[in-house]
């Protein structure tokens, strides 16, 4: 452990995530495996996709040759009983669960006229009701764990009307993963339970990106999820009860770590940094 507590490694410990099959869920899954922690993943992905790469299958064994563990759960964080079950199950392969991370997400960029009604609800189970039963399931464990932390990919509250009036309805999704988690970490504070969100500067080149924001084109003008990785590796290894309540930019993050240097995170090695994409919600 170092002069300010913040943690050394992630050996040990063990993660429940929602998704994590491709993209950054897969990535933060990665980073904390080479430290030799556990991880656990609620995914539906149990058969490739056709147009998506990855499985829960190929992310446990990306995990496993990493050097964490794996646990691939096959389930819908939609599903009440999935999410027990996945609680359960983690708690029985490893342990106990020290780290929730709420990677799940559904994207839809339509303006308000145009959003189908069960795109709508889609983004509502999946984004908000999805983190807050999750984490909220997870909490008995969270209370046994030495650093307990909830994290989750979302953004700060902007209420700027360039954000709330872009795409209104996936703004009150991404928007209320941020109040769960805030709300959680006022609830949870005397717990010791760290609560955090964190989300990127430039657009991560994930197939959200390719699919909802601008094909290829985006894909270039983006950072590797890698970045997200190591900005959340070093949330999850800060003390949970110093840090909680937060809503954090990835590379604010990695700047406090003592990283300046972002080019080796462009997706297009070279590509300098006023050539990137800016992602979304963030002025």
């Amino acid at each position: 452990m170092s002069e300010d507590g913040t943690e050394n490694t992630l050996a040990g410990k063990t993660i429940l995530m929602s998704g994590g099959s491709r993209g950054i869920g897969l990535a933060i899954a990665l980073r904390a495996a080479r430290d030799g922690a556990n991880i656990a993943l609620l995914a539906k992905t149990d058969s490739p996709h056709p147009k998506l790469e990855g499985t829960v299958h190929t992310a446990a064994a990306a995990i496993e040759a990493a050097g964490g563990r794996a646990l691939p759960i096959v389930g819908d964080v939609r599903g009440d009983d999935d999410i027990a079950e996945a609680v359960l199950k983690t708690r029985g392969e490893f342990g106990g669960i020290d780290i929730v991370v709420n990677n799940a997400s559904v994207i839809d960029l339509s303006r308000s006229t145009e959003l189908a009604t069960k795109k709508y609800d889609l983004m509502q189970d999946v984004n908000v009701r999805g983190t807050f039963l999750l984490s909220r399931s997870a909490v008995p464990a969270l209370k046994d764990a030495a650093n307990p932390h909830i994290l989750s990919l979302s953004p700060p509250l902007n209420l700027s009307p360039r954000w709330l009036g872009a795409h209104t309805g996936y703004t009150l999704a991404k928007y209320g993963m941020t109040i769960v988690t805030l709300g959680l970490a006022a609830e949870l504070a005397a717990d010791g339970i760290a609560a955090n969100t964190l989300w990127p500067r430039t657009t991560i080149a994930t197939a959200a990106v390719r699919f909802s924001l601008g094909g290829e084109r985006m894909m270039r003008a983006s950072r590797t999820p890698e970045i997200y990785a190591d900005a959340a590796y070093e949330v999850l290894r800060r003390p949970a009860r110093e840090h909680t309540g937060q809503t954090l930019v990835v590379e604010d993050v990695l700047e406090q770590a003592g990283v300046t240097d972002f080019s080796g995170y462009a997706a297009v090695p070279g590509t300098p940094d006023a050539a990137l994409f800016p992602d979304i919600f963030l002025d």
